[in-house]
């Protein structure tokens, strides 16, 4: 009889212990066999999931097909034109924030991804995105780290400062050689200048790493908390959901605006992991206890089964219902939303 040969688990935990931990007796995020856990369990997405789901029928075909949903485009250039504070929707997870007179690009895809291209246009030309202060990026999936962009920001500011998860600055250097970042874990606060006057905190997302062949979960992912003392805006990144919206709240409070995935969540035996659906967003906003729900991550790129104006239209469902506990805010791309 062969014996079956045990495989040896390996766990360590890793921090930025350079920057500041929030959550008290915090050890780091967990490492298992050199990959990166989803809080304390391994998450390897099944490659038996991708060709049932390559493989089956989409049973909304004909109703995806007929959805020309995209989402309204705003031209209006007042962001440039103000030193209010402000947010900027440009499409998909990408937005411009504007806070005691930094800016900050988050998450920026600006151009068609391979096999991926755009259903909406940018509000404005990409030359226009100069001044920028600070780069956050919650993860390493191309649909929020797109090496074009990331050359584009780099390029036309020179005085770029990069926000971003453990094990990611070897990635993003060979896009932008030079750029001066700083990687944190889960719950670590970033370090600002003191005329900022603004803290960022690294926080959980139910997420997963890859970009290569040989990569897998070795980029952390996560979610971003921008707060001073007067307001406060969560970013999600991509998330399934999980206990860490009511966590985040517990621990820092009930972010002002919050910033939450809608899209990609069909079929639900391949997404439900990875992404909200409009419904848990929902509760996860309800969880994190804010003010305002604005939803991204929808009608931008074509990502998965559900038809393009299935997650907005659901979640307008829901708000008309009283499920939302705050307000429901679509801007259209490129509307200014002063706070």
């Amino acid at each position: 009889m062969k014996h079956q040969k045990e495989t040896t688990v390996q766990a360590e935990y890793l921090q930025n212990p350079q920057l500041k931990t929030l959550k008290e007796n915090w050890p780091g995020n967990k490492i298992i066999n050199g990959m990166f856990a989803n809080g304390d369990e391994l998450y390897l997405p099944s490659f038996l999931n991708v060709l049932k789901w390559k493989l089956a029928e989409n049973p909304q075909k004909k109703e995806k097909e007929a959805d020309t949903y995209a989402p309204p485009v705003n031209e209006n250039q007042d962001l440039f034109n103000s030193d209010k504070d402000a947010l900027v929707w440009l499409g998909h997870a990408t937005f411009l924030l504007r806070l005691n007179n930094f800016t900050f690009i988050i998450d920026p895809v600006f151009f068609d991804l391979p096999l991926l291209k755009r259903r909406t246009a940018l509000p404005f030309p990409t030359s226009r995105l100069r001044n920028l202060d600070f780069l956050l990026l919650s993860h390493g999936h191309r649909d929020h780290f797109d090496e074009k962009s990331i050359k584009l920001v780099w390029q036309q500011n020179p005085g770029l400062q990069a926000m971003i998860p453990l094990r990611m600055g070897k990635l993003l250097n060979k896009m932008a050689p030079g750029l001066t970042y700083q990687e944190a874990g889960w719950y670590q606060q970033f370090t600002l200048p003191n005329e900022a006057g603004a803290e960022i905190i690294y926080l959980p997302a139910g997420h997963w790493h890859r970009r290569g062949l040989n990569d897998m979960n070795k980029v952390l992912w996560g979610s971003f908390l921008i707060r001073t003392p007067e307001k406060s805006i969560y970013f999600a990144g991509d998330s399934g959901y999980k206990e860490h919206f009511a966590e985040i709240q517990a621990l820092l409070g009930a972010p002002d605006f919050c910033i939450l995935p809608i899209g990609a969540y069909k079929p639900a035996f391949m997404m439900e992991q990875s992404h909200l659906n409009p419904g848990e967003a929902v509760q996860a906003f309800n969880d994190l206890g804010g003010r305002f729900l604005l939803p991204m991550h929808f009608g931008t790129f074509d990502l998965s089964d559900e038809p393009a104006g299935e997650p907005i239209r659901l979640l307008q469902q829901y708000a008309a219902a009283g499920k939302v506990n705050g307000q429901l805010i679509t801007p259209a791309i490129g509307e200014v939303l002063y706070m």
